[in-house]
C-alpha cells in the first residue's frame, strides 16, 4: 500500500487543521455505515482532536441504505414482513411527508444478514423477496407518490417474484403503481440473465453452488418471458435488471426506473458541498475490491475526488483490502488500510469491528504528514 506521506504531501494546504469529509459506506454486516462513520470520527479525533470532521455516511442502495437516509429525512418506521425464509421479520423504513417519499431497502426485508446462518445452497434456492412487496404496500397504504427502493445485499435470486406476488402479481402491480413514481435504487450495471446475470454473478456469494446456479438461471429465464411481456419492452436486459436477485428487473416490470443509489444518498447527505470544501476525504467499507471500483460507493466518491479542480486526496479504510497499489493509485486512491492487517486477523476483524476501526483510523491519522496546530 501506499503510505500516508502521500496524503499528507497534498493535505499540507490547510494551514493548521484539515477539513475531514469522513463518508464511509457499511461494512458488510457488522457495521452500518452511520456506525463505520462514528467510529472512524472517534478514533481520527484521538491523534487529530484539532482537524474538523465533516460526517456523511453514503449507501450505493444496498445495507445501510434506510439508516443513512434516516439521519437526514426524518421520520423512522417499522413494518413486519415476510424475512427471506420463513418467519416475519421487523422490517425499517424512511417516510418524508413533505414530500410524500417512502425510502425502502430491500436489505432490511430479504437480506443475506436475516437468514440466521451462513448462506447455502437450500437458502440460495429458497430466499425469497415477499417482504419487499409487502414493504411497498406499506408505503402505499401510508400515501406515497413516490417509492425508492435501494437495492442489494439480498439473500435472494427469484427475480423479484415474490415481491410482485405480494402486490398483487404483475398486472395488478403494475396498476397500482402506475400513478406512483417508482425508483429503484442501485449502482451495479448487471442484466438479469447470462454470464453477467444475477444467478451467475451474484448466486455464489449467496451459497449457490453450480448445480444451484443453473437451477436459479432456467427460473429466472422463464420469469424474464413475463416481465419483458408485461413492460412491453425487454426490461431483463436493462442495466441494473440483475440488481439484489433480479428486484431490479421485477421493479422495472411494475413501471418503475433505475438511479444511482449512491447519487440519491448524496444530494440528501449535502455530498457536493462536503466535497468541494474537504483536504482529505476517508471512505471504506468491508473489502474494498475490483468491484468496489464499478458502481459502488468508494468508486463514486474517488472519481468525485478526481474531478475537483485541486484533486482530493482519497483515504481508504477497509475491512479487507483486495486491490494492489498500482489499482488504487490508478482508481485515485492515495492510501487503502485494512482492519484485519491491523487486528491481526479477519476474525477479530469482524467480531470487534467498531473498536479495530476505531483503532486503525487512530494510527492511520496519526500518520497524516502534518500535526495540526492550534486554531
Amino acid at each position: 500500500m501506499a503510505d500516508g506521506s502521500s496524503v499528507g504531501a497534498r493535505a499540507k494546504a490547510a494551514a493548521s487543521s484539515l477539513r475531514v469529509l469522513i463518508a464511509p459506506d457499511c461494512f458488510g454486516e457488522t457495521l452500518t455505515a452511520v456506525q463505520a462513520a462514528a467510529a472512524i470520527s472517534t478514533g481520527w479525533h484521538r491523534s487529530r482532536p484539532h482537524d474538523r470532521l465533516m460526517i456523511a455516511p453514503q449507501s450505493d442502495g444496498g445495507p445501510g441504505f434506510v439508516s443513512v437516509l434516516a439521519e437526514q429525512l426524518g421520520e423512522v418506521r417499522h413494518a413486519r414482513v415476510s424475512g427471506p425464509l420463513e418467519g416475519y421479520v421487523d422490517a425499517e423504513w424512511v417516510w418524508d411527508a413533505a414530500s410524500h417519499t417512502a425510502y425502502l431497502e430491500c436489505a432490511q426485508a430479504c437480506g443475506v444478514a436475516l437468514l440466521g446462518g451462513p448462506p447455502s445452497p437450500q437458502t440460495a434456492l429458497a430466499a425469497h423477496s415477499t417482504g419487499v412487496g409487502q414493504l411497498i404496500d406499506t408505503a402505499l397504504a401510508t400515501g406515497a407518490q413516490r417509492v425508492v427502493v435501494g437495492l442489494g445485499g439480498s439473500a435472494c435470486t427469484d427475480g423479484g417474484r415474490g415481491m410482485v406476488e405480494a402486490l398483487g402479481g404483475l398486472a395488478a402491480g403494475r396498476s397500482r403503481l402506475a400513478v406512483v413514481e417508482l425508483i429503484a435504487a442501485c449502482d451495479v450495471e448487471h442484466p438479469l440473465l447470462g454470464p453477467w446475470g444475477a444467478a451467475r454473478v451474484f448466486g455464489p456469494q449467496k451459497g449457490a453452488d453450480e448445480a444451484t446456479v443453473a437451477v436459479l438461471e432456467s427460473r429466472l429465464t422463464a420469469w424474464a418471458t413475463d416481465l419483458d411481456a408485461t413492460a412491453g419492452w425487454p426490461v431483463s436486459s436493462a442495466s441494473g435488471a440483475g440488481a439484489a436477485g433480479g428486484i431490479g428487473a421485477a421493479l422495472l416490470a411494475l413501471g418503475g426506473t433505475i438511479e444511482s443509489g449512491a447519487q440519491i444518498v448524496a444530494a440528501h447527505t449535502g455530498l457536493a458541498d462536503a466535497l468541494a470544501e474537504a483536504d482529505l476525504l476517508v471512505t471504506g467499507e468491508g473489502r474494498i475490491d475490483e468491484q468496489s471500483l464499478h458502481g459502488k460507493v468508494i468508486g463514486s466518491l474517488a472519481e468525485a475526488a478526481r474531478r475537483r479542480e485541486r484533486e482530493l486526496p482519497v483515504l481508504v479504510l477497509a475491512g479487507q483490502v483486495g486491490l494492489d497499489e498500482p489499482a488504487l493509485l490508478s482508481a485515485g486512491i492515495a492510501v487503502a488500510r485494512a482492519m484485519a492487517d491491523y487486528a491481526g486477523s479477519v476474525r477479530l476483524a469482524l467480531v470487534d469491528a467498531a473498536n479495530q476501526l476505531i483503532g486503525l483510523a487512530t494510527v492511520t491519522s496519526a500518520q497524516i504528514g502534518t500535526r495540526p496546530a492550534d486554531p
